[in-house]
C-alpha cells in the first residue's frame, strides 16, 4: 500500500519490517511481493508474476500462511492467497503463531510498536464507524427501542457464519512476549469466522469450535468483565471475527485511551446513568475499558463546583499534550473531588451502598454476592469489624451513621441459616498450577478464596490444629463463634480448597521442599501469633503471661489453671478481649491498667462500654513499673502515673510521675502491650527480607517480597491490623500471585488502583432530611454475658434491616464521560439494579476498506478546517475569568 522510496516507505527500522525479518526469507517475500491486497490468486497465477515455478511458488505460498504474511482459503477447490490489512490482519496473524511468538518474541513488539506508530496519526482524524477495529455493543445491553441495526448485534456475525475457530488473544500474547501482561490472559479467547476461521484451522492457529461452543465463550468473556470488537473494514455488516477485549491489553481500545482517540472504535452508543437507581457499588467504574465511569458525589453541595469546559479532538490540535501514554497505570476510580465516604473509608472498598439497597429489597444473595466480590468473610467481619465505613458515613454528620456492619452481619446470617450456601462460579481453569497459602487467618484465607475462584488449586498450611488464625486463637468466642469461621472457610473447601493442619512450614517442611513438590508461589500469612513481653523487673515471675498465649490456650480448650485477682496491663482491643476472657473463669475479680486515658483508648468506646458492664475496673493513666513475686510466683505489680504517651511528634515516648505509685495485688498478670511474628524457621534459606521489627519487607502494591515467588500479607507485612485490613491484603496478593504465576505478566501494569476517596463533607447540603433513628440489636445485659463464651448478640430483624437501609443518603453516584465511552455495555453486566443502560448516539456504519480510506481522507482535511477556525476562539475563552 506504499512506494518504495516515498514518505511512508518501510524502513528496515519500522515495525513492518521487524515482524517479517526473523521469519520470512528473500524467496518467500519474492513470492510475497507478488500477492495482492484482498484480492486471492492461485499459485499458478502468483508464479507467473514472480517467475518461480509453480512447485516451488505453492511451497512458498503455504510458507507465508503459517507463518501470518498471507491468508490462504480453498476457493472453488483451489488454494488462493491474498494479502490484507497490517492491522487487523497481518500483525494478528504473525502473533497467533505460537510457536513463532515464543521462539522470537521480538514479533510482539513489533506489533506493539505498530501502533505506537500509527496511533498518534490517527488521533482526531478518523469519524465514527470507519477505524479498523469497532466495538459491536453487549447485545442484553440494548434494549428494543433503541436497536434499529442488525450489524450492532454479535449474534448477527454468528448466525451469518458455519466455520468458526478459537484462538489466542495477539493483542495479550505480544504484550505476554513482553512481559507486560495485564493479567488477562491470552487463551482460546477470540472467535475467527469464515475465510479467518478456515485460515486460522489449516495453519493451526485456532481449533475449530460450534457456533453453541462460540455463544458460550462470548457468554464467558462478559461474565468476566471483557467486552466484544469486530474486524470493520469487510462492510457493513460484515466481519471476520468477534475479539473480547479488555481495556487494559487490547491495541485497538490503547487508540481510545493512550491517545484519547474513542471515535475511531466506539459503537453507536453511549452509556446512560440513572442517578436515581445508581448506588455507587463501583461494580460498573472497575469493568469499564476506557475509564469512562468513575465514582461521584450525589448530594447536593453548598458550595457549587465549577467544571473547566473539556478539549475535544473536534475543534483542537489533537497531540503529546493530550495524550496520556500512562493509561495502564493511572486510571482513576473516583473523580477528583471523591465520592461516598463509606466505600472510601473501608480497606477493601466493598460496595455498602449497594449491598444496603439490595438487601432493603430482600435481595439477599445478590446482596452476599456484591460483598464476596470483596470480601469473603462477611459473617465473620460483621461481628468483628472495626466499623471505618460507619465512622466514615455522612448520616453521621447528622445523627448516628447507618449501621453498616449490623447489616452486613445479617445478610451473611441469611446465608449461613440457609440449606444451599452461595458459592461463586470460578473464573477459570488452571488446576494446573499450585499455589500453598502459609496460615489461615483472614490473609490467608481471603487469598485462598480469590485464587480458588480465578481457577487455582490451593492448598493451606496452618502449624495449630485449629483452621482460622488470630481469628480462632486470637478473638473470643463471645464476640466471634467458632461455628461462624467454620462456616465461613467452609465454602472455600467447597472452592477446592484443601486444608492442612497441624503443619509447621519451615518445620515438617520447607518451602523448597514444596517447590519440589509443584507449588509456583507462595503467600505468607501468619499474623502476629506471639505477644510481646514488658523489659521490666519479674516480667519472668510464674503466673505472668501474655494476653495472646492466654487467649490461645482458651481457644485450644486446654487454658492454665486461672484464678483470684487479675491484672491485665493493657488498653487495646486484645486487652478488652483478654480482660472480658479471664472474667468468664474462676476468678475473683479483673482490672485492666493502661497509660492512656479513657479518651485515648486505642480500644472501641463500644468495647470498653462493654467491659465496664461485664463488671470489669479500667485504669487509665498508669504504666508498670515492676512485677512483685514471691518465691518465683506473682503476688503484685508496682504502677505509676503516665503522664503522656507520646511526645510532640505523636511518636510513642511515655512520661512518668515516678512519685506516685500504686501496689496493686495480683494472682494473675496478663499483658496484653503488643503482638510480634515468630517465623520459627519457615524463611530459612529464603531471600525473604525482614524489618527491624521483623515484618515482611515487601512491594507496597504488589507484594511480592524480595524472593520473586513469595508474596505476604496481614499482620506479617503490617504489623498487628483488622481482620478487614488482612482481607483487602489477600485480595490484592491473590491478583498479584495470579500474575506471577501466568507467563508474561506484569505485576502491575493494567492492574486498578483501588484509589476510592471521600467528598468534601463539609460542601454537602444535609438538611431536610429525616430523623429515623438508628436501629440497635437488643442490649446484652452485663452480668449474663460475664456468664457464657456464647455470642449473645442477635441480629437485627428483616424490619430492623428495611428501616436501617431507608436511612443511607446514598452519597454516591456513578458519573459518565460521554466522550470516552466506547459503548460496550460491559457495565450493564455489572449493574443490579437497572440503573445503567446504552442509548444511541450515532447512527454510522463499518465500510469496506478502500471506501473507508476515501471517508477517513475527507474527514481529516474538513477536521483540519475546523481545528484553524476554532483557534482564535480558544485563545479568547483563555483570556476570559472561569464562571
Amino acid at each position: 500500500m506504499v512506494k518504495d522510496g516515498s514518505k511512508r516507505s518501510v524502513t528496515a527500522s519500522d515495525p513492518e519490517y521487524r515482524i517479517f525479518e526473523p521469519i520470512m526469507s528473500d524467496e518467500m517475500a519474492e513470492v510475497g511481493l507478488a500477492l495482492e491486497l484482498k484480492q486471492p490468486l492461485s499459485a499458478v497465477e502468483v508464479a507467473n508474476k514472480c517467475g518461480k515455478s509453480i512447485e516451488e511458488t505453492e511451497i512458498l505460498l503455504w510458507d507465508l500462511a503459517v507463518i501470518g504474511a498471507a491468508f490462504v482459503n480453498k476457493i472453488d477447490g483451489v488454494d488462493k492467497y491474498w494479502h490484507d490489512v497490517w492491522v487487523p490482519g497481518h500483525m494478528e496473524m504473525v502473533v497467533n503463531n505460537k510457536a513463532l511468538i515464543e521462539q522470537y518474541p521480538q514479533l510482539g513488539k513489533a506489533f506493539d510498536d505498530f501502533g505506537k506508530k500509527r496511533g498518534p496519526l490517527a488521533a482526531g482524524n478518523v469519524p465514527i464507524g470507519k477505524g479498523p477495529m469497532r466495538v459491536i455493543p453487549i447485545e442484553t445491553a440494548i434494549d428494543g427501542d433503541t436497536r434499529s441495526a442488525s450489524y450492532e448485534e454479535v449474534s448477527k456475525y454468528l448466525d451469518d457464519n458455519h466455520v468458526f475457530s478459537l484462538s489466542d488473544c495477539a493483542c495479550r500474547a505480544s504484550r505476554e512476549a513482553q512481559g507486560e501482561g495485564c493479567g488477562h490472559i491470552k487463551d482460546d479467547i477470540c472467535i475467527q469466522m469464515g475465510h479467518a476461521a478456515e485460515y486460522y484451522i489449516r495453519t493451526g492457529r485456532g481449533k475449530e469450535i460450534s457456533r453453541d461452543e462460540a455463544k458460550a465463550v462470548l457468554r464467558k468473556a462478559e461474565d468476566n468483565g471483557l467486552m466484544h470488537q469486530i474486524p470493520n473494514f469487510d462492510g457493513s455488516g460484515e466481519t471476520h471475527a468477534i475479539c473480547n477485549c479488555c481495556g487494559c491489553g487490547c491495541f485497538a481500545l490503547r487508540l481510545a485511551e493512550q491517545w484519547q482517540n474513542p471515535d475511531m472504535i466506539r459503537s453507536n452508543y453511549v452509556v446512560k446513568i440513572d442517578e436515581v437507581k445508581c448506588v455507587a457499588c463501583g461494580e460498573c467504574v472497575e469493568t469499564c475499558p476506557t475509564n469512562a465511569l468513575r465514582l461521584g458525589q450525589k448530594l447536593c453541595t453548598t458550595q457549587p463546583k465549577i467544571k473547566p469546559e473539556r478539549d475535544l479532538p473536534y475543534t483542537n490540535e489533537w497531540g503529546d499534550d493530550k495524550f496520556n501514554p500512562d493509561y495502564r497505570v493511572n486510571r482513576q476510580v473516583a473523580n477528583d473531588d471523591g465520592s461516598a465516604p463509606c466505600k472510601a473509608g473501608c480497606p477493601a472498598h466493598i460496595g455498602i451502598q449497594g449491598y444496603i439497597k439490595l438487601a432493603s429489597q430482600g435481595r439477599y444473595i445478590e446482596a452476599l454476592e456484591l460483598i464476596k466480590q470483596e470480601n469473603p468473610l462477611p459473617a465473620v467481619c460483621g461481628r468483628i469489624c472495626p466499623r471505618n465505613c460507619e465512622s466514615e458515613c455522612t448520616r453521621g454528620d447528622i445523627d448516628d451513621p447507618v449501621a453498616i456492619d449490623d447489616i452486613k452481619k445479617f445478610i451473611a446470617q441469611q446465608d449461613l441459616d440457609s440449606d444451599t450456601r452461595y458459592i461463586p462460579t470460578k473464573r477459570h481453569n488452571y488446576t494446573d498450577k499450585k499455589i500453598a497459602v502459609i496460615g489461615s487467618g483472614p490473609a490467608g484465607l481471603s487469598c485462598a478464596y480469590f485464587l480458588a475462584v480465578e481457577g487455582y488449586s490451593v492448598t493451606v498450611f496452618e502449624k495449630q490444629p485449629l483452621l482460622g488464625g488470630m481469628l480462632t486463637l486470637g478473638i473470643p468466642s463471645y464476640r466471634l463463634e467458632k461455628e461462624v469461621i467454620d462456616a465461613e472457610i467452609d465454602v472455600l473447601r467447597q472452592l477446592g480448597v484443601e486444608f492442612q493442619t497441624g503443619v509447621d512450614v519451615g518445620h515438617a517442611v520447607t518451602l523448597e521442599q514444596l517447590r519440589h513438590q509443584g507449588y509456583r508461589a507462595f503467600y505468607l500469612a501468619i499474623g502476629a501469633q506471639k505477644g510481646t513481653a514488658l523489659p521490666i523487673e519479674g516480667a519472668s515471675a510464674k503466673g505472668v503471661m501474655t494476653g495472646v498465649e492466654f487467649l490461645r490456650d482458651i481457644n485450644l480448650g486446654h487454658p492454665a489453671a486461672i484464678a483470684g485477682k487479675v491484672v491485665v496491663i493493657g488498653g487495646g482491643n486484645v486487652a478488652i478481649d483478654v480482660a472480658r476472657t479471664a472474667v468468664r473463669t474462676e476468678v475473683e475479680d479483673v482490672a485492666m491498667y493502661c497509660l492512656e486515658s479513657r479518651a485515648t483508648m486505642p480500644a472501641h468506646t463500644e468495647e470498653v462500654t462493654e467491659a465496664l458492664d461485664e463488671g470489669i475496673t479500667i485504669n487509665n493513666g498508669w504504666g508498670p513499673s515492676r512485677i512483685v513475686s514471691e518465691e518465683g510466683k506473682v503476688t503484685g505489680v508496682v504502677f505509676k502515673r503516665c503522664l503522656s504517651v507520646t511526645d510532640a511528634k505523636g511518636r510513642f515516648a511515655p512520661v512518668f510521675d515516678e512519685s506516685e505509685v500504686r501496689y496493686v495485688k495480683a494472682d494473675r498478670v496478663l499483658i496484653s502491650v503488643g503482638q510480634a511474628i515468630d517465623w520459627g524457621g519457615l524463611l530459612t534459606g529464603s531471600d525473604v527480607s525482614l524489618s527491624p521489627t521483623q515484618q515482611v519487607l515487601a512491594d507496597a502494591a504488589t507484594y511480592q517480597t524480595s524472593q520473586p515467588d513469595i508474596f505476604v500479607g496481614g499482620d506479617a507485612l503490617t504489623g498487628p491490623r483488622f481482620a478487614i485490613d488482612a482481607i483487602a491484603q489477600g485480595k490484592e496478593g491473590a491478583i498479584s500471585i495470579h500474575r506471577y504465576v501466568q507467563p508474561g505478566q506484569s505485576l502491575t501494569l493494567g492492574r486498578l488502583k483501588r484509589a476510592y476517596t471521600s467528598f468534601d463533607k463539609s460542601n454537602v447540603a444535609l438538611g431536610g432530611y429525616d430523623t429515623a433513628p438508628r436501629q440497635t440489636l437488643h442490649h446484652v445485659d452485663g452480668a449474663q454475658s460475664r456468664t457464657t463464651f456464647r455470642d449473645l448478640r442477635g441480629n437485627l430483624t428483616a424490619e430492623q434491616v428495611q428501616k436501617e437501609a431507608e436511612r443511607c443518603l446514598g452519597c454516591g453516584v456513578v458519573t459518565a464521560d460521554d466522550f470516552m465511552c466506547v459503548g460496550c455495555g460491559s457495565c450493564t453486566t455489572k449493574c443490579k439494579f437497572g440503573a445503567i443502560s446504552l442509548v444511541r448516539a450515532y447512527d454510522a456504519e463499518g465500510s469496506e476498506l478502500r471506501d473507508a480510506r476515501k471517508q477517513i481522507i475527507k474527514y481529516a482535511i474538513k477536521r483540519k478546517v475546523k481545528v484553524t477556525m476554532y483557534k482564535p476562539i480558544k485563545k479568547i475563552k483563555s483570556l476570559m475569568p472561569i464562571g
